[in-house]
């Protein structure tokens, strides 16, 4: 489709006002400045939107980028002449109205802002009503089909220890759950340890003969993927990355529309894309342009549906493309309520699927929102009838490492049970392969034995020991993986669907940890034995609104700009090449807790002279502090040195609470002094190290990784 130009004397601002006001409340878009909570004013844009023609909001978008351009060339030509002349309210009834082959027949016709516009205008059973009867299986399988609801093995691990995750694979088979992708999180982006990692989940899905029916993938960015599979080929299955809505969101997760477009024609095989959204990501990453969260969410599924395009135009053997929407996963800044979540999870079902996309849910909680564990049950009730292709899977509902609330395996199993849903047929006979079903469809003794499950993949793998022997190995392994903070769901309660009691009071004990853990802040007593320490504040005025407002923690007050520019004016000329800064972040006990912060300091005051590089003597704490107050800090101290030295921040910063660890995390930017001085820091430019504290990634072994990586950043010369 040629490209479209906005007319002249199109009102763009009021457009994106409609837009937002049409939304149901959330508190993102309050933040991006196009929210009403008054049901009159919503009611009001709701009327003018349905009003507006098809081609009036084909011609006219919200945003012209080089991402809008793509999809405009996305856009069926043929189908959208069937219903450009359309008001946005007959569109509503149309597909109300009509079977699933008639919305087919004109749906690849509808740009993004069509989509977001039309879901606007529906209420929840309106939105269940489209969602569970619009269906884009993958070729050749059950995935995404009417009457199917499948699951990722999500299997996280705070060190990336390959036993953790193996058998948190293993975990989710014992419950017949995990038929559509393995996705690992790493903690540690490397390309050596993303290469371990993908080799890891290669071994067991092929063990087990599942290698063209169930794709792995670790969810590193696309780049270090590429890499992985130019140095290790067939390493590399479904590829992952995370998209926005805007060009200049993604620019931040540093991707282009000509890049995406470049991974797309390179993909062969039978696995393309495994790409994550989620609403509130561009606004969080001060991006949005004034548009609102569903718009900009829809606009990232029609970057998904753009890049499967391309990728079936250039080897149409590629079929399998998903879509993870990651609903929840920011924090209250996006929205706070259970009924917030249910209705941002029903818009992005209708729209992935309208969008022609096999899209699954992460309905999922921050333990910084007002989501309970309860909460997620009461939304996952009202949920699943609109019959999205899957949900995420875990040992629990807390994520090991990432620290957030989802889906368990044992869930899967109750949903399944409640709305009579199945699993992917092929993956159905494998756990019949496997004894975790019977003949009749019905669990067996081994269901919840994550033993038997390594049994049989001792067997595949043609092991000759006796099963005495290889249960104790594993009994032997289950004990170091659960040393490591990473539960294992054997057994189960009263019914299948329920954890063992044990384990049940032990993930609500770490729910209650994580509650206190967010209200925690730095002592008086902890602040006087970081040495030689300046202490700022940001905005926030407290740690309600800290929490509440994160945009308050990325912006230092006036009197710390001050004492940071007095340190700054004392060095003179002599401008150290690392600053350390020290922030509560999400979680100031992370920081305090004993035999966690103080070793990391000490062994980086000895690994970074002995690589060349002067360290400040002072230690900046940050109270109330974001990641981006850390870049903030560089712009003000690294304003007047050398424009094309080198100059790093090393933030240091408490992670999201909810595991047994209390792990913080450094950000690492170091780029030529010219870059701060042009207030250009921001993700794009920085590396992380995760998962740090005594009982995980070990304070001293990180502060090791903490001066190779610099070292590698600074030889870079960014």
């Amino acid at each position: 489709m040629s490209k479209q130009r906005s007319k002249t004397g199109f009102d763009q601002n009021s457009y994106r006002q409609i837009f937002g006001l049409a939304n149901e409340y959330k508190e993102g878009d309050e933040a991006i400045g196009v929210a009403t909570p008054d049901a009159t004013a919503r009611e009001i844009a709701r009327k003018l939107l349905s009003n507006i023609r098809i081609r009036e909001l084909h011609e006219n978008v919200l945003l012209e980028d080089d991402l809008q351009k793509l999809i405009w060339d996305t856009t069926n030509p043929e189908q959208y002449q069937k219903i450009k002349d359309w008001t946005v309210g007959e569109l509503k009834k149309f597909l109300l109205d009509s079977p699933e082959d008639a919305i087919k027949s004109v749906m690849d016709g509808l740009n993004s802002d069509v989509i977001a516009a039309v879901v606007k205008l529906m209420n929840n059973p309106e939105l269940i009503a489209v969602g569970s009867k619009v269906f884009n299986p993958l070729p050749g399988s059950n995935i995404g089909a009417k009457g199917y609801m499948g699951a990722r093995i999500q299997p996280n691990s705070p060190t990336d220890n390959s036993d953790d995750i193996i058998w948190q694979v293993f975990n989710g088979f014992s419950f017949a759950t995990g038929d559509v992708v393995i996705g690992n999180n790493p903690v540690d982006s490397r390309v050596d340890n993303v290469a371990n990692i993908e080799k890891a989940l290669k071994d067991v899905v092929e063990a087990f003969g599942l290698q063209d029916i169930l794709p792995w993938c670790a969810l590193a960015h696309i780049d270090v993927q590429r890499a992985v599979e130019e140095i290790f080929p067939g390493s590399v299955a479904i590829v992952f990355q995370s998209l926005a809505g805007t060009d200049d969101a993604n620019k931040i997760f540093d991707l282009t529309v000509k890049k995406m477009l470049g991974h797309a024609k390179s993909r062969t095989g039978k696995y393309g894309f495994y790409f994550e959204t989620g609403q509130g990501s561009d606004f969080t990453n001060g991006a949005a342009n004034g548009m609102d969260m569903v718009t900009l969410e829809s606009r990232k599924y029609g970057f998904a549906r753009a890049l499967k395009h391309e990728i079936l135009k250039v080897h149409p053997e590629v079929n399998w493309t998903l879509v993870n929407d990651v609903a929840g996963f920011i924090g209250p800044e996006v929205f706070k309520s259970r009924e917030q979540l249910v209705r941002c999870c029903m818009e992005d079902i209708v729209m992935g699927k309208l969008h022609g996309l096999c899209i699954g849910l992460d309905v999922c909680s921050t333990l910084h929102m007002s989501v309970s564990l309860d909460d997620l049950d009461w939304c996952m009730d009202r949920i699943m009838p609109a019959n999205p292709a899957y949900l995420m899977a875990l040992p629990t509902k807390n994520d090991p490492m990432l620290s957030y609330l989802t889906t368990a395996f044992q869930d899967h199993v109750g949903i399944r049970r409640k709305f009579g849903y199945k699993v992917n047929d092929d993956m159905w006979d494998f756990f019949k392969r496997i004894q975790i079903i019977d003949a009749d469809g019905n669990f067996t003794c081994h269901v919840g034995d994550v033993l038997w499950v390594y049994y049989q993949y001792c067997l595949a793998k043609g092991d000759k020991r006796s099963r005495q022997e290889i249960d104790a190995e594993g009994n032997q392994k289950i004990r170091e993986i659960q040393a490591r903070g990473v539960p294992l769901a054997m057994g189960h309660g009263d019914r299948v669907s329920d954890l063992n009691p044990k384990l049940k009071k032990e993930v609500e004990a770490r729910y209650a940890d994580a509650k206190i853990c967010i209200w925690s802040e730095f002592t008086p007593e902890f602040m006087a034995s970081i040495p030689h320490a300046v202490q700022v504040k940001t905005l926030s005025r407290d740690r309600s609104d800290y929490i509440a407002h994160p945009v308050t923690g990325e912006q230092l007050n006036n009197e710390s700009i001050a004492a940071l520019e007095t340190l700054r004016d004392s060095w003179g000329k002599h401008i150290p090449d690392v600053q350390i800064v020290i922030s509560d972040g999400l979680d100031a006990n992370a920081i305090m807790d004993p035999g966690h912060l103080m070793p990391y300091l000490t062994a980086l005051h000895k690994y970074l002279p002995e690589a060349g590089l002067v360290i400040s003597d002072k230690h900046i704490v940050v109270i109330h502090g974001r990641v981006r107050a850390g870049y903030r800090i560089g712009n003000i101290l690294f304003e007047k040195a050398d424009p094309n030295s080198t100059k790093a921040i090393l933030h240091i910063i408490g992670e999201r609470p909810g595991t047994i660890h209390r792990n913080y995390s450094v950000y690492m930017a170091a780029p030529k002094a010219r870059v701060w001085t042009d207030k250009k820091v921001d993700h794009d430019m920085a590396r992380v190290i995760s998962g740090i504290s005594d009982t995980s990634f070990a304070p001293e072994k990180a502060a090791e990784m903490t001066a190779t990586l610099l070292k590698e950043m600074i030889a870079l010369g960014k």
